[in-house]
């Protein structure tokens, strides 16, 4: 007998019908988009900067590369790049949290970038098109990761290379009790006093909980085509910068 029943995807700890994540993704960023980056700082001590200053600094932009910085909204990891020359296109697939990237580009006098709409698991891009992928805290809340995956892969030029920084589970003992209470009990009540919005930082930290680990993540990174993959975790994993190369 063929199986009818409609396929689901995790929207934190809630399984929902697959075709509504997007929407559902979508409505929690448009909520949050202008101050996603005052409860980032919130949330973690301000540490999310030190995180994306190291994600950049083993990115390596250099002039004249065409980069692609997926979910990349706000602009936070893009502005990071903006020196090196590199040819810089922001793409997210919400466009609240790209019109809220572009207004800060304009107060910044950074007026280089594309920004693109698009949707990771499917990008318009041609094949081999840019020679670096990144993608920061962004690559949890698609649908299939894999197709994601495959897409940075697709896109990218021979030698191109792929990096991602991402929530994990820490492995440093203690530590790990001690960080499940404060984002469980205390993270959604920040974003109810500074965003109004419980219930879309509830969902973000149950995403990081359904997120593959570190070693899944970095296997199901060398199935998408990836070489010389490598995972370097940040305070015993609580976050992960992932690489690979496409040959």
């Amino acid at each position: 007998m063929t199986d009818i029943s409609p396929k689901t995807a995790s929207f934190g700890y809630e399984e929902i019908p697959e075709d509504e994540k997007i929407a559902r993704v979508g409505a929690v960023f448009s909520g949050v988009a202008k101050k996603y980056d005052i409860m980032n700082d919130a949330m973690s001590g301000g540490m999310h900067r030190l995180w994306k200053d190291r994600f950049v600094r083993r990115v390596k932009p250099r002039g004249g590369e065409r980069i692609l910085d997926m979910a990349g909204g706000t602009g936070d990891i893009a502005f990071r790049m903006a020196d090196s020359g590199a040819e810089i296109t922001v793409s997210d697939i919400n466009q609240d949290m790209l019109d809220v990237g572009l207004e800060r580009a304009v107060k910044r006098g950074l007026n280089d970038f594309v920004w693109s709409c698009q949707n990771a698991e499917a990008l318009s891009f041609p094949d081999r098109s840019f020679d670096a992928y990144t993608i920061a805290f962004g690559i949890r809340n698609v649908t299939h990761i894999d197709r994601a995956l495959a897409e940075a892969c697709r896109v990218l030029k021979h030698g191109g290379r792929f990096f991602c920084l991402e929530f994990s589970t820490t492995e440093w003992p203690g530590f790990k009790e001690i960080y499940d209470q404060y984002s469980h009990r205390l993270v959604p009540q920040i974003g109810k006093m500074i965003a109004g919005d419980e219930d879309s930082y509830r969902y973000l930290i149950e995403s990081i909980r359904r997120f593959p680990t570190m070693p899944e993540f970095e296997r199901m990174i060398r199935e998408a085509g990836f070489v010389q993959t490598k995972v370097e975790p940040i305070m015993g994993g609580l976050v992960a910068i992932h690489s690979g190369w496409k040959i």
